[in-house]
């Protein structure tokens, strides 16, 4: 099968057997995987990682190995989506870890992380992934909006983490892929949104989705010219100067929810958290049951973020196309 691997911060064409199986996996043919922020910055040496990046996808079952007949049949031809972390059990590790006996998978001692840590991913013909990780995307939800499931259940995890019925408005720093995600997640259930951003054609695609906007320039000036404070603050700017905003707009005893990744430090100062006793909150991957319940309802129609489309053959342009100043969401396609 066709493949692409990190190689000196590029990703070279490369030509493997298809994925083997465990017991109680599935392979599953990608018919979409979307470029993420992660992705690109795991070309920058993000975690190290040497293998087939890619974590969004959408796909169909083509095989599964050592279950039964009928549990085989249910699978085989699914549209599906997958979970990224994979655990101990599917490992058939015994015993499992303390993290797995909490019901903890996602931070489970001995996981694997689909297409970022020590699994390969979906920019190939094909990926392997436990039954137990993927879910049946329904009839009337379009690969185009499945693929967008894995980064969506991310934003959904803000709404399990904290009490939204508390909060009459919120602040979501980035204007990018993700603070997109978030800022319609969080307008399901918050009335007032406002999203803090420097791109006017990404604050313009916000608008549209009934989202306020506020344009920013993204130094210290903005510590000065934004006056208005949150109780929510969900900082998603994917760079270190949103968490210095993020603590100057945070109200005192409000809560600071912190989704952004990238490779290198970030320096900040903790005193803004002391002093006005923000309590911060650490957000990752979340439940794509919700996601796709979004996604079903016609609640949330994240297609708009969809820049360009590119047959992953030519994986590489669009790696570079995605790093292109104000572009969205790029999707490759089998």
């Amino acid at each position: 099968m066709l493949s692409f691997r990190v190689k000196n911060g590029k990703l070279k064409a490369t030509s493997r057997p298809l994925p083997q199986l465990r017991a109680g996996w599935a392979r599953v043919r990608v018919l979409l995987a979307g470029i993420c922020n992660t992705d690109v910055e795991i070309l920058r040496g993000y975690h190290g990682f040497k293998g087939t990046p890619g974590h969004e996808f959408v796909g169909e079952v083509a095989d599964v190995r050592r279950v039964s007949a009928k549990v085989k049949q249910e699978w085989l031809g699914r549209r599906v989506c997958g979970e990224i972390n994979v655990s101990c059990s599917a490992y058939g590790f015994k015993p499992v870890c303390d993290f797995c006996r909490r019901g903890l998978k996602t931070h489970c001692a001995r996981r694997t992380v689909m297409g970022i840590v020590k699994h390969d991913g979906a920019f190939a013909e094909y990926l392997a992934l436990p039954l137990e990780n993927l879910h049946v995307v329904p009839k009337n939800v379009t690969d185009e909006q499945a693929v967008f499931v894995e980064p969506l259940a991310a934003a959904c995890e803000i709404l399990d983490q904290v009490n939204v019925k508390e909060f009459r408005s919120a602040a979501v720093l980035g204007d990018g892929k993700l603070a997109q995600l978030i800022a319609r997640v969080v307008r399901t259930v918050i009335p007032r949104v406002v999203m803090y951003g420097k791109h006017e054609n990404k604050l313009a695609l916000a608008r549209r989705a009934k989202i306020q906007t506020k344009r920013v320039r993204g130094d210290a000036s903005d510590l000065k010219r934004i006056a208005e404070n949150f109780r929510l603050v969900v900082e998603a700017t994917g760079s270190p100067r949103g968490l210095a905003l993020a603590q100057h707009i945070a109200e005192p005893r409000g809560t600071l929810v912190l989704k952004s990744t990238f490779h290198g430090a970030a320096a900040a100062e903790t005193w803004p958290i002391v002093v006005k006793e923000i309590t911060v909150v650490g957000s990752r991957c979340g439940p794509f049951g919700k996601a796709i319940a979004l996604l079903q309802s016609g609640k949330l129609d994240p297609t708009p973020l969809v820049a360009r489309t590119f047959p992953l053959l030519d994986a590489p342009a669009a790696i570079r196309f995605a790093r292109r100043p104000g572009v969205l969401k790029v999707l490759l396609k089998q």
